[in-house]
């Protein structure tokens, strides 16, 4: 089955039962998950490659809130996370909301509930779309929406399809770090399925096109890739 927009999630609860269930539903909406039996073992997978954590609260040594802050400060992921527990007092809220929790379900649970507000998150954080046209310029830098050609230091230069798309991402979002999915989903969309390797090069190349400005796309290692003046 086709990626959802490549979007990845890790599942992490004490429960195997629950944790192929949460896979093989979640899954089947095309989204790629991966899962965890403690945090422990969640803390050794690639943190950064994940858009979504879903945390059961009590596991063994380390709980889901642990887990969490380790992964905020430690990790400094800033991808959205869901805590899964069979308490629902406020306090326990609270704790989780405290630690930056964006959701709250209180088990037993309907994995058609889990699905929809998993779509609803994802859905929240995902880049914004092109909708008026009009240029966008920065110093001698100019980027015209409706002829898709760049313009630097009054040069015209042809851009690709793809390095269109991913130039005005970055630069319409000044300063604002985006991860190399979410390039992915904003410049290819639903059409192909390709990989971060492709955001790499594509990147590479659109600092040529820049001339001078090429420094100004900086590379956040873990996170991503932002548009950024001195």
């Amino acid at each position: 089955m086709k990626k959802n927009n490549s979007l990845k999630i890790l599942a992490v609860d004490d429960e195997e039962d629950l944790c192929e269930i949460i896979k093989f539903n979640l899954e089947s909406e095309g989204y790629e998950v991966d899962t965890a039996l403690s945090a422990e073992e969640a803390l050794k997978m690639p943190i950064e490659e994940y858009q979504l954590f879903i945390f059961d609260v009590m596991m063994g040594q380390m709980s889901g809130y642990k887990l969490a802050d380790e992964i905020r400060k430690k990790k400094r992921s800033e991808s959205p996370f869901i805590f899964l527990t069979a308490k629902s007092t406020e306090n326990d809220k609270l704790t989780g909301f405290s630690l930056g929790a964006d959701d709250f379900i209180t088990k037993p649970f309907s994995i058609r509930e889990l699905i929809a507000r998993v779509k609803v998150i994802l859905k929240r954080q995902a880049p914004p779309k092109i909708q008026e046209l009009s240029n966008i310029k920065i110093e001698d830098l100019e980027l015209d929406i409706e002829r898709k050609k760049l313009s630097v230091d009054g040069k015209k230069i042809d851009l690709t399809q793809h390095e269109f798309h991913i130039l005005y991402l970055l630069m319409e979002n000044h300063r604002k770090v985006f991860s190399r999915t979410q390039i992915l989903d904003f410049a290819w969309g639903d059409d192909i399925l390709v990989n971060d390797r492709t955001v790499d090069v594509h990147i590479t190349r659109l600092r040529k096109k820049l001339g001078s400005f090429g420094k100004c796309i900086i590379s956040r290692p873990g996170h991503g890739y932002c548009f950024e003046l001195d």
